[in-house]
């Protein structure tokens, strides 16, 4: 996947789902179940045990679920380069991480790092960063994405952290390229005990708002 693929797919669905879970029973039906709901950004994270295994599972079915997979909470240049040789399509940051910026551009694989200050921001783009991730995005709201773009016209913002079906909409209204969902769709307990009905229904439910 290209920057330019990973952000057309991100603009077209409006939002990508970060997974925060003790375990995931099996990648591949979770990446379907999303998929099924409309979402077809995935980002499992670093903080999740055997993160590598579960993107290896989920790359390796892609034909099947039709999903992006990609690794979170990067921290690292060596992370970096494991997540990129188990297969994941794209690499996001907490915050900036120019050793991990450094070894995507390198590998020619699509990134987002964080950032919440104007000087981050200008930061990210400096180390190419295809989309900004504004976090956490809840301490600002987003008047602040709208601010962003008066001196960062045309910017991809992707705001994350307290976003849920009730607020999502007035984020891209501001001009956010997609939004980041987290537990409101994924539940860890859901994705532990491999519910996936309910998380085709939450993905369905929550990609239902952004029109």
């Amino acid at each position: 996947m290209t920057p330019e693929q990973f952000l057309q797919q991100l603009e077209a669905d409006r939002t990508l789902a970060v997974v925060r879970a003790p375990s995931i029973t099996d990648a591949a039906d979770l990446c379907r179940a999303l998929a099924d709901g409309g979402i077809r950004s995935v980002e499992l994270t670093f903080t999740t045990p055997d993160v590598l295994k579960h993107v290896k599972r989920a790359a390796e079915t892609a034909a099947d679920h039709g999903a992006a997979v990609g690794i979170g909470t990067v921290m690292t240049g060596a992370q970096a380069r494991a997540a990129i040789d188990a297969g994941a399509q794209f690499l996001v940051t907490p915050g900036l991480r120019p050793e991990v910026a450094a070894v995507a551009v390198a590998a020619g694989i699509p990134f987002s790092l964080g950032a919440m200050t104007p000087t981050e921001v200008a930061q990210a783009l400096d180390l190419g960063s295809a989309a900004v991730k504004i976090f956490p995005a809840r301490q600002l709201g987003p008047a602040y994405l709208k601010d962003l773009q008066g001196p960062y016209p045309g910017i991809r913002l992707l705001p994350s952290g307290g976003i849920d079906a009730s607020n999502a909409k007035s984020y891209l209204d501001a001009g956010a390229a997609a939004v980041c969902c987290g537990t409101s769709v994924v539940p860890p307990a859901a994705v532990a005990a491999g519910d996936w009905a309910d998380i085709a229904a939450r993905a369905a439910a929550f990609t239902g708002t952004l029109k």
